[in-house]
């Protein structure tokens, strides 16, 4: 009859020992599972700062493989600049997650915020001359 006693303690223990444990974890897988919809395509960018991007856009080291002002470099792509009709949620995911050599920029290592800076720079640098209307290339 002990015995009896004692294997019930010990399953009503190991039975709040896991509600504990579940309760404990739930926050955190549902934090994991929660996903936001992405804004609208047709959602305006948010207003960003052009001096804080190009400070950005130095300190990340963006120009590194991207030049200065968002040219291009021998070692990296041509320019990060977006087309003048991309999205501001399309530069984010790319950001976010590149493809090739780029690395992810996470929400860990820089806002949204921040982006949207960097996304106002880049949109108020010139759009260089188009190849056929420079002499020297025809």
């Amino acid at each position: 009859m002990a015995a009896l006693c004692s294997a019930r303690r010990l399953q009503a223990g190991m039975l709040a020992f896991l509600v504990a444990l579940a309760l404990l974890t739930l926050p955190a897988i549902s934090a994991r599972t929660v996903t936001t919809s992405p804004p609208s395509q047709d959602e305006k960018p948010p207003a960003g700062n052009i001096q804080n991007g190009k400070k950005l856009f130095t300190s990340y080291g963006c120009f590194e493989c991207h030049g200065h002002q968002a040219e291009g470099t021998l070692r990296g792509r041509s320019a990060p600049r977006p087309k003048p009709d991309s999205s501001f949620p399309a530069f984010i995911k790319y950001v976010r997650q590149p493809t090739g050599q780029m690395p992810p920029f996470t929400i860990k290592v820089t806002s949204d915020a921040d982006l949207a800076d960097i996304y106002a720079f880049l949109h108020s640098l010139p759009r260089p001359p188009k190849a056929d209307s420079i002499p020297a290339l025809k």
